[in-house]
């Protein structure tokens, strides 16, 4: 038997500092049950010389493999070894193809804490057909709601492929600003071009293609990867994208302010984070491959769970309500009770 203690991540926010513990025991629960190849139990929390630790047993040492996928956890610090009163620090080696102030050098209100959004990429990984995928092949992440692109930009952290779209100009044009900014700052080997985007001489709005290198051998050799933002519609989502073209899909849903989609002649949609959900899923879950995933984190609220499970239930999709899927409701302030619902597409 083998004992583990995670240091948890400081982070800026008080709040979420005061959930990350419990919230980094439910995404370990689910990196036990989907990704690793030794089981994980007993996952706790202790405290240790007046510090906080997460703690877990395996009935063997961690193989290199698991090692791979747990240094990506969410709010995972440092990873020690625990025998004889002693901490034995172990190596970990999160996927961070590029300088951390990627995902914190953006500052904006409403900004979805950069830790949560890797969290839910990670438990919506988890949940597809390929959970080790990270580790492999890039998959192709999807943003329908991507606002100024935190999820984009965690995506290019772990070198996957992504696409987001929103319908606010604004925010398109913050994200253009940072990210083309960022990549001749970090000197990163790149192409980014921008243009409207039109289907049967219709514009629907615009778009900013970036193909960019983990490393400038990798970009020479021709090894790009691709980023696309698409300043459209969520609705259009499957005129702009192949059917069955992307592995995942995770968004954070709008809290209850005024946002959402254009395209429908009820102005509550444009409220709503309900209706905007029900309208999108249908038309989201078009584009996800079978054996893929799609991970939404909302404000409860605005809506209880049980409605956004019958809206991905009627799309087709199975809902992951089992064990730790279930544990990661908190509060982010005193109006926004968050909480995340992962469904896969059946293969």
């Amino acid at each position: 038997m083998s004992e583990y203690a995670i240091l948890v991540y400081p982070s800026a926010n008080r709040v979420y500092t005061d959930s990350a513990p419990a919230l980094l025991r439910a995404e370990l629960a689910v990196f036990g049950l989907s990704g690793l190849e030794t089981e994980v139990s007993e996952i706790g929390e202790t405290e240790l010389g007046g510090v906080g630790y997460v703690t877990f047993t395996t009935p063997a040492p961690l193989s290199e493999r698991d090692l791979a996928l747990l240094s990506n956890l969410s709010a995972l610090y440092a990873l020690f070894e625990v025998g004889d009163d002693v901490l034995k620090p172990v190596t970990i080696r999160p996927l961070a193809n590029f300088d951390s102030d990627l995902l914190t050098i953006q500052k904006y209100p409403g900004k979805t804490n950069e830790l949560f959004t890797k969290l839910l990429v990670n438990v919506t990984l988890l949940s597809t057909a390929n959970p080790a995928a990270m580790l492999e092949k890039p998959p192709h992440l999807l943003d329908p709601l991507c606002g100024r692109g935190t999820t984009l930009n965690q995506a290019m952290m772990y070198g996957f492929d992504a696409t987001g779209l929103d319908v606010d100009g604004k925010d398109f044009d913050s994200y253009e600003l940072f990210i083309k900014t960022w990549l001749k700052q970090k000197r990163i080997k790149h192409s980014a071009e921008s243009g409207p985007v039109r289907r049967n001489k219709v514009r629907l709005g615009r778009r900013l293609d970036i193909g960019f290198g983990i490393t400038k051998e990798q970009y020479k050799a021709g090894e790009v990867r691709k980023l696309s933002y698409l300043n459209c519609d969520t609705l259009t989502t499957d005129e702009l994208l192949r059917p069955n073209s992307v592995d995942l899909i995770v968004t954070d849903a709008p809290y209850g302010v005024q946002h959402g989609s254009h395209r429908t002649q009820d102005a509550s949609l444009a409220r709503s984070p309900r209706d905007l959900l029900a309208a999108a899923v249908p038309v989201w879950t078009r584009v996800l491959r079978p054996g893929g995933a799609l991970g939404i984190s909302w404000n409860t609220n605005v809506a209880p769970r049980a409605e956004l499970a019958a809206i991905l239930d009627k799309a087709g999709l199975e809902v992951r309500e089992d064990g730790p899927f279930a544990e990661f409701s908190h509060r982010v302030d005193q109006a926004i009770v968050r909480d995340l619902i992962v469904a896969a597409k059946p293969a």
